[in-house]
């Protein structure tokens, strides 16, 4: 078996061998919409089987491995949300490192763009830790919950059009589960930017007519119900952009630091 079993004791394994498996993407839609709560949901993330390209993929990098994690079972299943589960900021990726979320069952974890990510975090008072390396490390979110548009690693870090489209409904979901308490949505990056915005629509987040461009930094007002959200725009903290300087910590920080005072975590 090329991957982690649900239920064998991986640290904060959601699922169970009971968890219902999605196969396709209206089994996706089905086990998505009827999730009742964000655990049982993020179980169901956990082990699903919808796209034949991406599961052949984790699997493949699961048992091949890079020479540097030659010793160590990896993961090798979609990578659900994690964090508070009330949060009051929300912070949506693209999809988990083939050798970092993959590997370790927890997204932005055990690779570079994770060590930028956790460390801003700690500084803004969203996390408990500076690093976020493994399952089970002690690393806790404080009022915040990350979590992809994609839930497995994709070849190139490239999902097609399609495996977008079969992974919306469980961010589309997990949006809308942590709504009542959420202030605030991070999309780390452009295509985060994009995909968030048909998924807080389908939360039932009412939302500008025109949709802004992307950038550091940028704030939008959007509500759910009564309720005013910021969505904010931040810079992946990728290996390119950090490496450039395009990503620096302060800018992280900035957008961090922001991010819990409009959340009321600070």
């Amino acid at each position: 078996m090329n991957y982690v079993p649900p239920g064998s004791g991986w640290p904060d394994d959601p699922a169970t061998p009971a968890t219902p498996v999605a196969h396709d993407p209206a089994e996706v839609r089905e086990l998505a919409g009827a999730a009742p709560t964000l655990g049982e949901l993020t179980a169901r993330q956990s082990v699903c089987r919808a796209c034949p390209r991406l599961v052949e993929w984790r699997e493949e990098v699961a048992t091949v491995k890079r020479r540097a994690f030659a010793e160590e079972t990896y993961w090798g299943r979609p990578v659900p949300g994690w964090g508070a589960e009330e949060p009051r900021v929300l912070l949506v990726g693209l999809a988990p490192a083939a050798h970092g979320g993959n590997r370790t069952g927890r997204i932005f974890t055990g690779d570079r763009s994770g060590d930028w990510l956790f460390a801003s975090l700690y500084r803004a008072g969203l996390a408990v830790q500076e690093t976020s390396e493994r399952a089970g490390d002690g690393q806790r979110l404080i009022g915040a919950r990350v979590m992809a548009a994609v839930r497995c690693a994709p070849p190139a870090n490239k999902p097609t059009p399609g495996e977008r489209a079969a992974c919306f409904p469980w961010l589309a979901r997990e949006i809308a589960l942590a709504a009542p308490s959420a202030r605030v949505v991070v999309a780390l990056g452009g295509f985060a930017w994009q995909a968030v915005w048909p998924a807080l629509k389908d939360a039932g987040y009412a939302l500008p007519r025109s949709r802004p461009p992307f950038g550091h930094g940028v704030e939008v007002p959007v509500a759910y119900g009564e309720t005013r959200v910021t969505l904010m725009g931040c810079y992946h903290p990728s290996q390119q952009n950090t490496f450039t300087g395009r990503v620096t910590a302060a800018m992280l920080d900035d957008v961090f630091t922001r991010a819990a005072k409009l959340g009321g975590v600070r």
